[in-house]
């Protein structure tokens, strides 16, 4: 299915996470559009990389549970953190990590398809926090084209390495454009 969808729009998928990163956090950049989840999620695909984001557990419950789960949603407990047994999202999501042999986490940083004038950072400190690489992902409307072409190791250097970042994302084209800034203030 994918594959047709990628032949009508004329995409391809041109840059590969290497198979040695087992464990990883996957920010997916811009995000502009409702397609980029479709084609995030062909891309991932066509990479045979299963997506797997987190969302909050009351999500995983009848009748949504059984899609969410097939799409690769991993539960949240915002409950447990409210009441002092996690001691924040960025923990718990650590704690995902910790408790398995293979995770690659989408995050859209963004948090929303309009214009943002600021970047949620928990990606970085999670990534930090659970010692595993940064994966950028990409959707290229203008080049049509899409993938995971760099792969960052946090350095503990914050601004360093968003600068990094930023400076990757910078002549990637969103399906609008004018919805992404990578001269931006982080959170």
């Amino acid at each position: 299915m994918f594959k047709m969808l990628f032949k009508l729009g004329k995409f391809k998928v041109t840059h590969y996470l290497p198979d040695n990163i087992k464990k990883c956090v996957i920010i997916a950049a811009p995000h502009t559009s409702n397609w980029d989840f479709i084609y995030a999620m062909g891309a991932l695909s066509i990479m045979k990389l299963k997506l797997r984001f987190t969302i909050k557990k009351e999500w995983m419950k009848f009748p949504f549970k059984g899609i969410m789960k097939s799409l690769g949603a991993l539960p949240i407990d915002r409950n447990a953190i409210k009441e002092g047994k996690k001691s924040g999202t960025v923990d718990a999501v650590v704690d995902l990590f910790t408790n398995r042999d293979e995770l690659r986490l989408m995050v859209t940083p963004e948090g929303t398809r309009a214009k943002m004038d600021k970047w949620k950072t928990g990606f970085y400190y999670i990534a930090l926090k659970a010692q595993v690489p940064i994966a950028l992902a990409f959707i290229d409307y203008k080049k049509r084209i899409c993938g995971i072409d760099k792969i960052i190791y946090p350095s503990g250097d914050f601004k360093l390495d968003m600068k990094l970042i930023m400076d990757f994302y910078k002549n990637v084209s969103g399906k609008y454009p004018e919805n992404f800034s990578t001269d931006i203030e982080l959170a």
